[in-house]
């Protein structure tokens, strides 16, 4: 047998070495050891001998193949120096790594590659890119799905990893539906049938996708087994959690996507920004730890990046904001180019500059647009609070004891790990311009309609009194 001629190859070799006689013992013996010096780098206590030269005592041997490994991996292990946190051991052991340098490398390279496929999508336009934003989720959800999968427990509940993706595309289906239900109408308006068809479905969203929900509801109580309960509920938590954290929180990009490609790409570029001024200035100017969670994280790469994002925030938005079919809201969902006067939030502002300034400048004045405040607002919270959000994911794979959620993305792990301050950002976004950017405005044919279908006779009748009164005021100068 191989092994055992193994065994006895190294028996014979760990007897030939521990012979007075070898050529290695007299070596240690001329080099000024006693000769009832003990051959061995660890003592009775299980500690190291201090001599460097001390040879191995091939008499130890470890009780289990575990700790066998572990002790002929012994020397790989970082010196006891560096785990107490002393920072100039940390920079002499890492000086002239090669390897980070090649992680920069490939990092880089991956992030060229997913910047050019970002750009042609958002370059085909809106429907694309609420697709690629699918995409993403469905990959998220995949990474964090299989983050607490047991395959044993899986073998003896068939079927059971269908129902989280059903509760998946059953959230899809209503959160979807109510953000885009206007577009929708919009684009099946021309056929009567087709447009009393959606108009019903949409009508009825609710009630769907409640009773979708119920059933995947009794389909997991139906598959509850004894002795898998703790495994099965632990399933359904965690895919509420994805449901609520992860796919929830990103379809607001969808609703940002069609107030216009601008609201969708300015915050998503300012988090790629973002995250990669923290990568550089924390590479070579970084020895500050920030946070615990993340031991790579410092504070120079944090307030770098914090004033490099602000700057290119305010900057990008004026290269962003002349161009029309970006800043173009989509009513509808057909994939056609958009044609649309620029709104008062991208037209520019001229302002004077300084005489001092202006005395040695071609220029007298600048044009600013409005919407490069509201950028700069957007490049505060992406800069200070959406790295958060990169934490947060940080305790989360440390809880999990897991480098990245996933290895689909060489030199930056899973999608989500690309996603944790898009997250973030996006609901930051939605609220800032629903509240700040939108004003909502109702057409005249949109009110009638639902005030023919939600009003009685008599009631409508008030409401023409009513406005009777109020126009009758308004034009007296009462209001």
């Amino acid at each position: 047998d191989l092994g055992i001629v193994r065994k006895i190859i190294f028996k014979r070799a760990m007897e030939k070495d521990l012979n007075q006689n070898s050529p290695r013992i007299r070596k240690l013996r001329d080099n000024g050891y006693p000769p009832n010096t003990p051959t061995s780098r660890m003592n009775n206590n299980n500690q190291r001998d201090n001599h460097p030269n001390s040879p191995r005592d091939y008499n130890h041997t470890p009780s289990s193949p575990t700790a066998r490994l572990r002790w002929r991996n012994r020397s790989n292990e970082i010196p006891a120096e560096v785990k107490r946190g002393n920072a100039s051991n940390v920079r002499n052991l890492l000086l002239g790594d090669k390897n980070k340098y090649r992680s920069m490398w490939i990092r880089t390279c991956s992030s060229l590659w997913m910047l050019g496929g970002v750009f042609f999508i958002i370059y085909m336009g809106h429907l694309y890119i609420w697709a690629m934003v699918v995409g993403i989720q469905i990959f998220m959800a995949k990474e964090l799905f299989f983050l607490l999968r047991r395959a044993h427990e899986e073998r003896r509940l068939p079927g059971f990893r269908l129902l989280n993706w059903h509760f998946f595309f059953t959230a899809m289906l209503f959160v979807y539906g109510r953000i885009l239900q206007q577009q929708l109408v919009n684009t099946v308006s021309s056929d009567r049938f087709i447009y009393k068809l959606v108009s019903g479905l949409i009508k009825y969203q609710m009630v769907i996708c409640y009773f979708l929900y119920i059933a995947g509801f009794m389909w997991f109580i139906l598959t509850l087994k004894k002795k898998m309960y703790k495994y099965q509920f632990g399933q359904y938590a965690w895919t509420h959690m994805i449901l609520i954290v992860v796919f929830t929180q990103s379809s607001f990009t969808v609703a940002n996507i069609f107030e216009g490609i601008f609201w969708f790409l300015l915050p998503a570029a300012l988090i790629a920004m973002n995250d990669v001024a923290a990568y550089f200035f924390g590479f070579y100017f970084g020895k500050t730890p920030l946070i615990k969670l993340s031991p790579k994280k410092t504070w120079e790469g944090f307030i770098g990046a914090s004033v490099a994002t602000t700057i290119s925030a305010f900057l990008f938005a004026n290269v962003l904001g002349q161009f029309q079919w970006l800043t173009c809201p989509r009513k509808d969902l057909s994939t056609g180019w958009l044609h649309c006067d620029p709104g008062p939030l991208f037209r520019p502002e001229y302002y004077p500059l300084p005489t001092w300034i202006a005395s040695f400048s071609p220029w007298k004045e600048i044009s600013i647009l409005p919407v490069q405040w509201h950028a700069f607002s957007l490049g505060l919270f992406a800069s200070v609070i959406a790295p958060f959000g990169g934490f947060f994911a940080s305790g989360f794979k440390r809880a999990f004891k897991i480098k990245d959620f996933g290895d689909s993305i060489p030199g930056h792990g899973g999608f989500t790990d690309r996603m944790d301050c898009q997250m973030v950002m996006a609901i930051f976004a939605y609220i800032y311009i629903q509240s700040f950017i939108v004003h909502q405005d109702y057409s005249v044919e949109m009110i009638l309609d639902h005030i023919s279908r939600s009003l009685g006779h008599e009631e409508q009748k008030m409401l023409y009194a009513k406005l009777g009164d109020i126009l009758r005021h308004k034009l007296q100068g009462g209001f």
